[in-house]
């Protein structure tokens, strides 16, 4: 059974278990979650989550949550960062040479078996990959170790051989630091407002409180399509992001918007996610990409599309799952607000973002971005190394408004994926808020999960 994270409640406890506990529900089409025994009617005008959690805004600052953090936290190694960048390429190599000399019809005779040997490699090499991913995004954020050119350098080899345009991903990635949470600037996973969703639909707004769940299927779909080509969608299209781009201070924004051939990607200098001076960070990092598209057409031509597809393409693809997956699942779930502008700060945009549990690849081979995520959104520059003890600082001053679901460990966190799918369709305010807490979003959804969505009267009929 799943659980509600730990919120705004009247509990100072950091973990799920203290929050109401969900139950299997008989009457949905999926029978995964529920809320059984919380009052889900909000008479009296609060803040209420998807759990029914009364939300309360945070009301620390930046300077306590920096001052609660040991000093030697923020200390960061240049040798311990390459060690690690040592030891994630080493375990790449060991593995495909272990594979490579041993996993063949000599060794094995058995085709299916085999197969099945290789598929496990593509497995194995994905989340390695995604490790060196991961040390990539700690060089972009600065704290991978004290020289900002070492930082770029390793994180623009890092990231090339993934495909990953590093400094286009760093500008954009940089804003979306700079706007969690905040319905029209921040770049990833902005969520649908009740009026997008129902444009979307072809609806009007006040019908969708009345419209069937959405059949487990089409979740299943949207979720295996998201995660199949979430990655590459959001670098030719910027899906996911704030589509507000006429606001580019440069006016690169007018005419264009999200979506493929929209004018918004991460491979064009002229794209409105950039401005006239990182021109040439965006063509270097295209360099990084020829280089390495060059690379492997070689292999490919060498030794083969099949042995390329094994050997690479299906590990990127399985890098490309953990990354949308990692990113959907700390900034999608029941208990996070969204804030529309006159609501944002930065201190509660950083607090709309939860911590999730991996267990041993999440901590050692994921390098901990599952488990420390909260404290990556306050200080982004602290180590990955030094992350679990300054998450235990920083929870002293956050208290209710630290979220965290680590409930079932690395299933838990896998089981997520489709209950934030179910719950997290779209946001809107609270029933019943008026003033700044009706520029405070929560999720709902047409499943029957959780608090339901507002009923709307239809407009008034024009005469």
């Amino acid at each position: 059974m799943d659980s509600a994270p730990s919120t705004a409640s009247n509990s100072m406890a950091g973990s799920p278990n203290d929050t109401p506990r969900q139950s299997p529900s008989s009457t949905s089409l999926s029978s995964l979650d529920s809320t059984d025994g919380i009052d889900l009617q909000n008479g009296n005008g609060k803040m209420l989550d998807t759990y029914g959690n009364e939300f309360k805004l945070p009301d620390f600052t930046i300077k306590e949550i920096r001052d609660a953090i040991p000093a030697h936290c923020y200390q960061r190694s240049a040798a311990r960062g390459l060690g690690y960048v040592a030891r994630d390429f080493a375990s790449l190599a060991t593995v495909f040479y272990l594979f490579h000399n041993f996993v063949t019809p000599e060794n094995i005779p058995s085709t299916p078996i085999r197969g099945a040997l290789w598929a496990l490699y593509t497995v194995i090499q994905g989340l390695l990959a995604t490790g060196v991913w991961i040390l990539a995004h700690e060089c972009g954020h600065q704290s991978f170790s004290p020289s900002k050119t070492l930082n770029d350098t390793v994180g623009w080899v890092c990231h090339s051989v993934l495909l990953v345009p590093y400094f286009s991903w760093k500008i954009s990635h940089g804003k979306h630091h700079k706007a969690t949470g905040h319905l029209e600037r921040d770049m990833v996973f902005v969520p649908k407002t009740r009026e997008q969703y129902a444009s979307k639909l072809g609806r009007y707004v006040h019908e969708i409180s009345e419209l069937a769940e959405e059949t487990p299927i089409v979740t299943a779909a949207t979720l295996i399509g998201q995660q199949l080509a979430g990655w590459l969608y959001y670098l030719t299209s910027n899906i996911t992001g704030h589509n507000k781009h006429e606001r580019q201070p440069e006016g690169r924004g007018k005419g264009k918007q999200n979506g493929m051939f929209g004018g918004v990607n991460h491979f064009n200098p002229s794209s409105p996610l950039y401005e006239a001076k990182d021109e040439k960070l965006i063509l270097l990092s295209d360099l990084g990409l020829a280089i390495t598209l060059t690379v492997l057409f070689t292999i490919g031509a060498k030794y083969g599309m099949a042995n390329l597809t094994v050997w690479y393409i299906l590990p990127y693809l399985w890098v490309n799952h953990w990354l949308v997956a990692i990113t959907f699942l700390q900034h999608t779930d029941p208990s996070l607000p969204h804030y529309e502008p006159q609501a944002w700060t930065y201190t509660r945009g950083a607090a709309a973002t939860i911590d999730r549990e991996f267990g041993f690849i999440g901590r050692h081979i994921l390098h901990g971005i599952i488990e420390t995520h909260v404290l990556h959104h306050y200080v982004s520059t602290i180590p990955f190394y030094n992350a679990d003890e300054a998450t235990a600082a920083i929870k002293k001053v956050m208290g209710d408004h630290y979220r965290s679901d680590v409930e079932g460990g690395s299933i838990g966190f896998l089981k997520s994926l489709w209950k934030s799918a179910r719950w997290c369709q779209w946001v809107e305010p609270s029933e019943g808020t008026t003033g700044e807490a009706q520029g405070v979003l929560f999720y709902r959804n047409r499943n029957g999960y959780g608090v339901p969505p507002q009923k709307l009267k239809a407009p008034a009929a024009q005469s």
